[in-house]
């Protein structure tokens, strides 16, 4: 793929404890034009440590796709709808397609920043 600053995207992946949790946090994401597209895959099983003990529980991961100007929005987003105390937010850069990237670019409205601090 050639290097096009323009084709940049960032994928976001959460979890969340079940289908309807994040089908709510989809819409969510979704309503606010946060991203253009987020998938949701069953089915995963997350072992883990919280609070000094061992944990072993169904989960549903959630994957976003968005542009790097909506991190700090999904990060505001998510202290307000997401349903766990210390919400799993991995940001990743990714190289799209130009085609792919304008895509996400339409259907994605950054929310404006004044003085720093995001207005929503």
């Amino acid at each position: 793929m050639e290097d096009c600053k323009d084709c940049d995207i960032l994928a976001v992946t959460t979890t969340v404890g079940s289908l309807p949790d994040a089908q709510a946090l989809a819409r969510d994401i979704l309503q606010q034009r946060l991203a253009a597209c987020v998938q949701l895959e069953e089915g995963l099983t997350s072992f883990y440590r919280w609070q000094g003990q061992d944990r072993e529980d169904p989960e549903v991961r959630l994957t976003i796709k968005t542009v790097p100007q909506c991190e700090r929005a999904l990060q505001a987003l998510f202290r307000d709808k997401h349903p766990y105390d210390v919400p799993q937010f991995v940001a990743v850069t990714m190289r799209a397609s130009e085609a792919y990237a304008a895509w996400v670019r339409e259907e994605v409205t950054p929310p404006a920043i004044a003085g720093g601090q995001l207005a929503m």
